[in-house]
């Protein structure tokens, strides 16, 4: 909902999210940004090429250093996706 719009319009976009889901109702959020969905997710999934490459509580994948490089720009190296990642995990609970 976020793509396009002037960062006040999505910082108020945000809050709406927030009062919604505050007041009992479940939201599906798909937004490229990582940023802002993370930081109001209980649950996040992050997906690349069409597929679930990692899953958790928002919290903490907005903190995995992984996930900042790829997707918050923060940080460097030399990978240039996720797939890269040693530590990769697909999720058994998905099917292929």
């Amino acid at each position: 909902p976020s793509l396009g719009l002037a960062p006040l319009i999505v910082e108020q976009i945000r809050d709406i999210i927030v009062e919604v889901n505050s007041q009992g109702t479940s939201v599906l959020l798909v937004e490229q940004n990582a940023n802002m969905a993370l930081s109001i997710a209980d649950v996040g999934y992050v997906m690349e090429t069409g597929r679930i490459v990692k899953d958790g509580p928002g919290a903490e994948l907005l903190a995995d250093a992984d996930i900042q490089e790829f997707y918050l720009g923060v940080g460097g190296g030399d990978r240039t996706n996720f797939r890269d990642v040693k530590t990769y995990r697909r999720s058994t609970r998905w099917s292929a």
